[in-house]
């Protein structure tokens, strides 16, 4: 199946994150670095990218403590792979302030790049983990769609 221009801007944010992430600098000059290359963000939604690369790293320092709260027997920052915390951190991003996507569409997205980027079973822990935060910030929503 071809990607979806949402799900490549996806990808290069996880690309992205996993670079601030081994190398803290300034968000901006990373957006510029993949906004410069035509390669990296081929076929992508360049707005989604944009937007959420934004949104994604002013919201770091509120989104770590939140998804920590989830894992209460590992630590966040040795315990978790580079991609694993990429990829809650953009998914967290997206279910607590893109209300607009709806959050098993969030949750499907993340365990598909868990898949493609992480570690065999990553996707489940992802998984797992964004589902409690989807209790927490979607209670309207998943409680409309639980049996």
């Amino acid at each position: 199946m071809k990607n979806s221009r949402r799900r490549l801007a996806r990808q290069a944010i996880i690309q992205a994150l996993y670079q601030w992430q081994l190398n803290p600098g300034h968000c901006a000059d990373i957006a510029l670095q993949f906004t410069a290359d035509p390669e990296r963000l081929q076929g992508a939604d360049r707005e989604f990218f944009a937007s959420v690369w934004e949104g994604v790293c002013h919201a770091i320092p509120q989104l770590d403590p939140a998804i920590a709260e989830e894992i209460p027997d590992r630590r966040w920052e040795d315990e978790i792979s580079e991609v694993e915390r990429a990829i809650l951190r953009l998914a967290a991003y997206e279910l607590r302030d893109l209300p607009q996507t709806p959050y098993r569409v969030v949750i499907n997205e993340a365990i598909e790049l868990g898949k493609d980027f992480g570690a065999e079973q990553g996707h489940r822990f992802v998984n797992a983990v964004l589902d409690k935060l989807a209790q927490r910030w979607r209670q309207m929503e998943t409680a409309q769609i639980e049996p």
